[in-house]
This record gives C-alpha cells, structure tokens and sequence, in this order.
C-alpha cells in the first residue's frame, strides 16, 4: 500500500471519527437530559399549571401582614368619610349660626325701630300734653266788665262757628240792657206770659234753655252763657247777631 493512500485514508477515518464523535456528543448530551427528567414529569407539570392558576397560599405571617395592611386602608377610608361627614356637619352648623345670628340681628333691629316709634309717639304724646297744658297755663284771663264779657263770648262762639262780632254784639247789648246783666222786663207780653226777658241781650227762658251754648253756665243772668245763647238764637233766625237792629 502505497504511504499517499495511507495518508488519505488516515485523512477519511479522522474525518468519519469526528462526525462520530460529534454524534455520540449529541446523544450522550440528550441522554442525560432525559435522565434528568422524572419519570412522572408529564403528571409534575399538571399539577403546577394548576397550582399556578390556583389562588395562592400565604404563610401566617404574611397573612397578617396583608390582614393589617387590608385593615389599614378600610380604617383610613372610614377616616376620610367621617371627615367629610364631620366637614359636612361643621358647614352645616356655620350656615346655621350664621342665620341665627342674621335673624337675631334682624329681630334686634325690629325691635329697635318699634321701640324707637313707641318712644317717638310717647314723646308726641307727651308734647301734646305739654302744649295743651301751656295753652292752658295761658288760657286767657278776661276782664269782669262789659269788654271781657263779650270778649270772651265772642271766643266760645269761635269755637262753636257761631257768626258775630264785637260790635254787632256790643251794639245789641246796650239797646237791650244798658251793658246791666241783671236786667229783667217785667212788663212786655213775655212777662205776662211768666217768661220774662232777661239778662244782656233779654233773652226768655225758653229761648235761652234751646239755644244755650255748652260749655257756658246754665243761668239767664251768666253775661258769657246770656251773650252766646243769644247770638246762637239770633245767628239761626237772623244769620248773625250782626243783622240785629231792633227787638228780635
């Protein structure tokens, strides 16, 4: 055999025994892999799939753990709605002071203008009296004579919107009775009838009880109670005393 076929033939059988080798290499690298898996590896894998998509299993101590964590955020969510609530409540209570205290004020200023118009209209009253008793107080005096007799007749008649004046009355006056109060007429038909003329103006008994003014004496001789019951006669017949001119 010649040495170049040796050579090539060395050369075939290293290249045989690598691919053998490398064969052999993979098998083994396979066969220890399988040997490495149990035989029950089909009935493993089962049960962890299933116990993967099972819920999982904590120790005590992260049971509680994951319990006070859970209580923790119920606690802190109780806390936060009784916040709102107390919030809530707070407002509520502002709000409610808040109109107590604008309808307090509003009663206090009611009140205030009540008793500010109470006193206003007592302070009327009592400058009413006041005035009245001033003009009491300076209730005019009139003279006990002829002039103040028919001055002040002539004041009761303003009064009692009975028409006259100082001179019609005046002028009556001293044609009837001289200015004399006491006057009397004893002889015309009044007398003989029992009723004679009598006073300033000689006025019946008759005409001076229907004409008689208020407020004056209820006498025939009175000069202010004679004076106005004759004007108020004379002011129905006549109009006025003014219109008088002779007996009426």
């Amino acid at each position: 055999m010649s040495v170049s076929r040796i050579s090539s033939r060395s050369r075939r059988l290293n290249k045989a025994q690598k691919l053998s080798v490398a064969g052999v290499s993979t098998l083994a690298a396979a066969a220890l892999a399988f040997s490495l898996v149990p035989d029950d590896a089909s009935a493993t894998t089962e049960p962890q799939a299933a116990a993967a998509a099972a819920p999982v299993a904590y120790t005590g101590s992260q049971a509680k753990t994951i319990q006070a964590g859970s209580i923790e955020k119920n606690s802190t969510a109780e806390q936060l709605v009784k916040a709102a609530d107390a919030a809530k409540a707070k407002d509520a209570a502002e709000k409610k002071k808040t109109a107590a205290k604008a309808e307090a004020k509003a009663k206090a200023v009611a009140e205030a203008k009540s008793e500010a118009a109470a006193k206003a209209k007592a302070d009327a009253k009592k400058r009413s009296a006041k005035k009245a008793s001033r003009a009491a107080d300076r209730k005019p005096v009139y003279a006990n004579n002829l002039d103040g007799w028919i001055r002040e007749a002539l004041a009761i008649m303003d009064k009692k919107n009975i028409p006259g004046t100082y001179e019609g009355l005046h002028r009556n006056i001293i044609r009837e009775s001289s200015g004399n109060p006491r006057a009397i007429n004893n002889w015309d038909i009044n007398a003989i009838n029992g009723i004679p003329s009598k006073g300033l103006l000689q006025v019946i008994k008759p005409t001076f009880d229907f004409y008689h003014v208020k407020g004056t004496k209820h006498d025939q001789y009175d000069p202010v109670a004679n004076i106005t019951a004759a004007a108020n006669y004379a002011a129905d017949k006549y109009g006025s005393i003014d219109n008088v001119d002779s007996a009426y």
